[in-house]
């Protein structure tokens, strides 16, 4: 019996070893972990339960029956975060690569079933150079298992993918399946086509970097939600995430005791917007100051800033938070804006995250770019999303609520719970210039008049009180108060039912 354990021992040790202590010191030179190494980081010390740690590839071709190392270039399991059930892969690149092999798909298939049987996220760490060429069509096969289960699993269970070294071709539409896709800096890429492909076909000359690194794609093309400096804070902060999260769409965000005081009033709020409306502030005082104990998880800071979004708690109630950036753009809404909050406001209707929306909004861009981009469809996502989501929504419009752009930021036509709007709220078909000219054009050249008609329009419109005598606003409150009000609101949705009618699913407008 001494001698069958010992063998176990000795075959598990001769698994974790991966590639051997060579490639994993190659890894650590070039300022990145091992597969194991990330793993033990992201999860509860000693919660990991490895599958599948014996199983090798099946390749006889090109020699490959030679080359076989146990776990076969990624790492599958689960385990928890603050004692909730996670389930996790860990792409190895000291083994082969970390090259995808059919059994390397089915390592990760097996652990996809069994978050969507068992009601629990997936967490994906990516290291990998694409697919395992030896194998030709079994590992393209392996991709496509894969990517029918992220299909499947969307909108269940939250599944986030960690990109920490490449991440190229097939491997590549796994994570832009999953919900959310965090890079490292420097040490992280990810593209459909490599540098030297592109020089072949177009004759490009750019580096991997320049190509799909987190420079590109968390500040230029909005692939990933954010960049980290490296792969501790990487992961740390996805424990962070994960505590907004519930464990699937069976059940509600996990609440937790808060040390901030639920009745706390803000005073510096009554004086966030400024009195010259063209002058901006930052919203995210206005989030931090409100969430509790300022805890701000912000999604995609770098991407589209003029509406910022991310996850807070209310009392101890996981939400998202949706706002208009008047530092960006005055906080109009774009091409990149419309998609980047529809994405986000989809995600927390799946996964029953009540929506909280701060409105400083003077309408949509315009310009032939966003017109030639298909800004209408794209702002249409945007509308979408709010129109169709039936978890609790609550509205606070701080400044601008103009034209369509008020429609569309959870106004309550679109089913918004409960609307508020601060004093300084201006809600009209656009600012009081631009309709002052329009209505009074005969009267263009005279500077006196024109100035009168101004001053009417914004006595009659630059006030939230015309929205609220109609009851599209709730009530009209107090800065300071902003974080006791919403909370009182949340409190009573707490059993909002609402139901969307019979569809096998929605067209939205892609």
């Amino acid at each position: 019996m001494q001698d069958i354990l010992e063998e176990l021992e000795n075959r598990r040790e001769r698994a974790r070893q991966g590639g051997g202590k060579d490639r994993i010191e190659k890894q650590h030179e070039k300022g990145k972990l091992s597969a194991r190494e990330r793993i033990e980081l992201l999860l509860d010390e000693g919660s990991f339960e490895e599958w599948d740690m014996f199983v090798e590839h099946r390749c006889n071709d090109f020699g490959m029956a030679d080359k076989k190392i146990p776990g076969d270039g990624v790492v599958t399991g689960h385990g928890t975060i603050n004692g909730r059930l996670i389930y996790v892969f860990s792409k190895d690149f000291t083994v082969f690569g970390g090259s995808l092999s059919s059994t390397h798909a089915e390592k990760i298939v097996k652990i996809q079933k069994a978050a969507l049987q068992n009601g629990a996220p997936v967490i994906g760490i990516f290291d990998a150079g694409g697919a395992r060429i030896q194998e030709g069509v079994a590992s393209l096969a392996g991709y496509a298992d894969i990517f029918l289960q992220n299909t499947l699993a969307s909108g269940v269970v939250p599944q986030i993918s960690v990109i920490m070294g490449p991440c190229a071709g097939g491997d590549v539409y796994s994570p832009a399946i999953t919900d959310f896709i965090f890079m490292v800096r420097d040490t992280s890429y990810m593209y459909v086509t490599g540098p030297d492909v592109v020089k072949t076909v177009t004759n490009e000359v750019v580096t991997h970097e320049e190509l799909g690194g987190a420079s590109i794609h968390a500040k230029k093309s909005g692939v990933a939600d954010g960049a980290f400096n490296n792969d501790l804070e990487a992961l740390v902060q996805m424990r962070r995430l994960i505590d907004f999260l519930p464990l699937s769409n069976r059940e509600k965000p996990p609440v937790r005791p808060s040390y901030d005081r639920p009745d706390r009033s803000e005073p510096s709020l009554d004086t966030l917007v400024p009195p010259n409306p063209n002058k901006p502030y930052d919203i995210v005082e206005l989030i931090e100051k409100t969430a509790d104990e300022g805890d701000f998880f912000e999604i995609a800071p770098d991407f589209g800033k003029n509406i910022v979004i991310g996850f807070g708690r209310l009392d101890g109630q996981p939400v998202g938070f949706v706002a208009n950036q008047p530092m960006s753009l005055a906080g109009v809404l774009d091409i990149d804006a419309s998609r980047k909050g529809a994405r986000f406001v989809r995600f927390c209707d799946a996964f029953n995250i009540p929506i909280v929306t701060f409105v400083d909004v003077p309408g949509f861009l315009p310009g032939t770019k966003q017109e030639y981009g298909g800004l209408i469809k794209h702002g249409a996502k945007l509308l979408f999303a709010y129109a169709e989501a039936t978890v609790p929504k609550l509205t606070v419009i701080t400044r601008k609520a103009y034209g369509g752009a008020y429609d569309v930021m959870s106004s309550k036509h679109l089913r918004g719970d409960v609307n508020y709007a601060w004093p300084t709220a201006e809600i009209a078909v656009m600012g009081a210039k631009g309709a002052a000219e329009i209505i009074h054009r005969g009267d263009l050249g005279n500077e006196e008049a024109m100035a009168a008609h101004v001053k009417e329009y914004e006595d009659r419109f630059a006030n939230p009180f015309v929205a609220a005598g109609r009851g599209y606003i709730d009530d009209v409150i107090q800065p300071r108060n902003t974080r006791r009000r919403l909370i009182k609101a949340l409190k009573t949705l707490a059993n909002k039912t609402c139901e969307n009618p019979w569809k096998k699913h929605d067209n939205i407008p892609l």
